[in-house]
């Protein structure tokens, strides 16, 4: 079973390394202090949940039903373009509004938005559903499909904690307010601009749709193709 433990350990490496919205916020919240620790946990329980979902056989109805991925796309779309544009505002706010912002380490929300960076993203239903899910059919038994899925979720802790942990030792850049506001507008810019890069792929995903004959938006999918990133 080790090899198996292995095997999904780096099969998820291979996929998590790309900047996403997710890893980024997970950074953000690692240099400002806001409970990294609990970011960082809540977004491995996310991924092992998705990852679950995989291994235990629910990529089917997704690959029939991918019109989901095109909802969640939508839905991601607004939250990262929202998010981002408040970064700018902040960024452009006064030091005392600023440092009150800085300040606000409610874990509500940080647990809110851990949950909402990690579900809004309908790459990670590609990554942990779709593509670990179906890697992890080569195995007939479940628990060996479990064991690639357990495998593959811890690597996405050890992933999340190395962020946080990486990014707290930026530490002074806390103590000076041009720095942060420069943190901040950037960390607004990445946002806006991946929501871009997501809103071309979900409008791709569109297209392929509106041109696959036998696929409706309410209706099932037959090209399972269609699932891959364009």
């Amino acid at each position: 079973m080790n090899h198996i433990f292995l095997e999904g350990l780096f099969l998820q490496a291979s996929l998590i390394f790309a900047l996403g919205a997710q890893n980024f916020f997970v950074l953000e919240s690692g240099l400002r202090r806001q409970n990294p620790l609990i970011v960082s946990f809540t977004c491995f329980l996310c991924d092992l949940i998705l990852i679950m979902i995989g291994v235990t056989g629910m990529a089917t109805l997704l690959t029939q039903f991918y019109q989901i991925k095109i909802i969640f796309g939508v839905l991601g779309i607004c939250f990262m373009v929202l998010y981002g544009c408040s970064k700018l505002r902040l960024s452009l706010s006064n030091p005392r509004t600023f440092f009150l912002e800085m300040s606000d380490s409610s874990l509500k929300k940080s647990i809110g938005l851990s949950v909402t960076f990690s579900f809004l993203n309908p790459h990670a239903y590609l990554d942990a559903i779709v593509l670990i899910g179906g890697f992890s059919t080569k195995y007939d038994l479940l628990s060996q499909r479990v064991m690639i899925g357990l495998g593959a979720a811890f690597f996405s802790l050890i992933w999340f904690l190395a962020l946080s942990f990486s990014s707290s030792i930026m530490k002074p850049l806390l103590e000076n307010p041009k720095r942060m506001r420069f943190v901040m507008s950037m960390s607004g810019v990445v946002l806006i601009f991946l929501a871009g890069k997501l809103s071309t792929d979900v409008y791709a995903w569109v297209i392929a749709m509106a041109n696959d004959p036998k696929c409706s938006f309410i209706g099932i999918c037959s090209s399972p193709q269609l699932l891959m990133f364009p």
